[in-house]
């Protein structure tokens, strides 16, 4: 008794202390998820800031060394280059020239490859007065015409020259900047030109916040390109603006030059998104700080009556699957839980039912399918072996009539008792045979067949007809009395994953498909059948989907040396048996 007395006393508070107890822990979890948040957004500004300022740098030091090359290479084209002292020798109407010209073109066309076709080159001839591109350019011709105009002026004035000697620098043509870089050599020029907008489009592409932005500065600060953002003339006191509570700032710009260039690049990154991400989840905290309050009211009352009946009849729920049966629930004091349970037991009931009978229904559809196929392929060949009979007859080929008589009726006694979704592949093979044999008395010497038939694969089971349906397309398309035609059957086993293949393909050497037909049948569109063409391909390849249920594979291809190839990838599927 003592024991038992020791066991069940023990300290009670009240509901307020539990309360209070959870307010307490809920405005410390508060507290910690706000500095977490604040360390967590300025870590990861820092971290994305350094990231781009790396990616500039790198694309900086890129250009830089394009830069160099590009100017390197144009000095010393002018200072030692033949071809230079060819064209300066030379008329632009004499041969010489004009091969000179053209080998310098072949040049900077290889050096303008290397830079993605974005530098544009030019070479000026003062003494013969020879302006023209050296390279492939992809200047319009106002800009063209407007960057003649001012290569020839600013080589007459040495002033205005020595802005552009051999240094990077920004020009301005048709109301749009370029950089260019002029390289003299004695009365020689040789001019690189690029598009600021090129220059800097990788730069563009990086994610710099919703308004941040990247543009080309000249020496003065003015912009050289046209990024189209409302924010190139951001004052330097509204980028260093406070964020949120002092700690973050909204904007971080940096300027980076170009070496040996009169401009350098301006970099806007915008965090605008992290501020907000905090600011919404601080209002989501603080909503769910007010909700934890009025739910602390009303937790003791509902936790009796709702939650935990609530709670089992939730588990009851997570119980039930196609298997099993629902749980019994007693409820004394709910009786809607009650109802609940019993309805939620006959929508089961009924959705296994419904489940059943569209499963029924879907086999039923699909043997219906296949049947009707089965009957739309058998009187097509029918009709066609009756024509065949008919032209021998009309040759008065008697010997080959009987020999074709015996041979098609061999080939309607298979035809006819074999009902089965699938057959041997031996049985199908002897059966291609003959329908050629039978072909073979029409045509005479008009073609030739051969058909190879791989170890291991002479039990394995295919749909009927499937051959026959191809290799009657080859021979009413390929076979014609000009040329004699081969066709091929070759049959090979293939082991992937495990799995059984049958790889059949059907070749020939006639025209092959024409183009239109090869593109509806790689796309999987339907092929017109208003003349009744091509009724059988497109019944086979319906009758390959339902039967492997989109297993089977079926390519249709021309082959290089001349004719239609079919190659038909069909899995063994369990349980079907011949």
């Amino acid at each position: 008794m003592r024991a038992m007395k020791k066991q069940t006393t023990g300290k009670s508070y009240p509901i307020r202390h539990y309360v209070k107890v959870m307010l307490f822990i809920l405005f410390s979890v508060l507290v910690v998820d706000c500095f977490i948040s604040f360390v967590a957004i300025s870590m990861v500004k820092q971290q994305t800031t350094r990231y781009l300022q790396d990616t500039a740098n790198m694309y900086i030091n890129r250009i830089n060394l394009d830069f160099s090359n590009i100017n390197r290479y144009m000095g010393w084209t002018l200072a030692n280059d033949e071809i230079v002292k060819t064209l300066n020798q030379h008329y632009p109407s004499d041969n010489e020239f004009l091969k000179a010209n053209s080998e310098l073109y072949k040049r900077f066309s290889e050096l303008q490859k290397n830079y993605e076709n974005d530098y544009n080159f030019f070479i000026y001839l003062k003494d013969q007065q020879y302006f023209l591109n050296s390279a492939p350019t992809n200047l319009i011709y106002p800009d063209y015409l407007e960057l003649k105009k001012q290569i020839l002026f600013n080589v007459q004035d040495e002033s205005t020259l020595e802005k552009y000697y051999s240094k990077w620098s920004p020009i301005l043509l048709n109301d749009k900047y370029f950089i260019i870089n002029i390289v003299p050599y004695y009365e020689s020029y040789l001019i690189c030109l690029i598009s600021t907008d090129n220059l800097i489009s990788p730069l563009q592409q990086m994610d710099l916040g919703g308004d941040g932005f990247v543009s080309l500065i000249d020496h003065n600060g003015g912009v050289l390109d046209h990024p189209g953002s409302a924010n190139d003339n951001i004052s330097q006191s509204d980028e260093e603006k406070a964020s949120f509570l002092g700690l973050f700032q909204t904007r971080t710009t940096f300027s980076e030059p170009f070496a040996n260039a009169a401009f350098g690049v301006k970099i806007l990154i915008k965090f605008g998104a992290f501020e907000k991400i905090m600011i919404a989840q601080l209002l989501i905290m603080l909503l769910a700080a007010i909700v934890a309050c009025a739910l602390c009211g009303i937790m003791v009352y509902f936790n009796i009556l709702i939650l935990r009946p609530l709670k089992n009849f939730s588990y009851s729920l997570t119980q039930f699957n196609e298997d099993s049966k629902p749980l019994d629930l007693k409820m004394n004091k709910i009786v809607e839980l009650e109802y609940a349970n019993k309805l939620f037991k006959n929508l089961l009931e009924q959705i296994r039912i419904f489940k059943i009978d569209m499963y029924e229904n879907e086999l039923e559809k699909q043997k219906i399918q296949l049947d009707y196929m089965k009957l739309q392929i058998k009187p097509h060949f029918f009709l066609n072996c009756l024509t065949n009979i008919h032209s021998m007859a009309q040759m008065h080929m008697f010997v080959e009539i009987e020999s074709m008589a015996i041979s098609t009726s061999n080939y309607f006694r298979y035809l006819f008792q074999n009902g089965q979704d699938f057959v041997k592949l031996g049985d199908e093979l002897d059966h291609v045979r003959i329908y050629l044999e039978i072909q073979k008395h029409r045509y005479r010497d008009a073609f030739t067949y051969h058909i190879n038939q791989g170890d291991g694969t002479k039990q394995m089971t295919i749909p009927p007809l499937v051959l026959q349906t191809f290799i009657e397309n080859a021979v009413k398309y390929a076979v014609s009395r000009v040329n004699e035609v081969q066709i091929r059957l070759e049959v090979e086993l293939e082991i992937e994953e495990g799995e059984e293949i049958a790889v059949i393909r059907i070749s020939d050497t006639g025209p092959g498909f024409d183009q239109e037909t090869l593109h509806r049948l790689d796309s999987g569109q339907p092929l017109d059948q208003t003349e009744g063409n091509h009724i059988g391909i497109m019944n086979t390849v319906q009758r390959l989907v339902y039967l492997y249920r989109g297993k089977a594979d079926i390519q249709f291809t021309n082959v290089e040396a001349g004719g239609a190839c079919v190659t038909l990838s069909l899995p063994q599927l369990k349980g079907a048996k011949p």
